[in-house]
């Protein structure tokens, strides 16, 4: 299955990781990797995320590190709406 991210995902993808690159170009290559992993493992088992509060929002946990990867399962695509860290409020859109 294709994975589509929006813009809005790619700009706080990249923000956390430079600011964790900032800090710890190591810990940011740790993030990377377990956010690639994951959207892999999305892209085998795309409903691996729990359901959200929002209609046909799933969310995914980066586990070990506290980032949430909320998405979307269209029929021929994964949309991946948004990235955050877990202590931060929800916020939609």
């Amino acid at each position: 299955m294709n994975v589509r991210y929006t813009r809005r995902a790619l700009a706080q993808i990249d923000d956390v990781l430079t600011f964790i690159d900032a800090r710890s170009p190591r810990g940011a290559t740790h993030v990377r990797d377990r956010i690639f992993a994951l959207v892999s493992l999305l892209q085998e088992r795309p409903f691996a995320g729990r359901m959200t509060s929002r209609r046909n929002i799933r969310r995914l946990p980066t586990n070990p590190y506290p980032y949430l990867i909320d998405y979307r399962v269209d029929e021929d695509e994964i949309v991946i709406l948004r990235f955050r860290h877990s202590a931060r409020r929800q916020l939609y859109p």
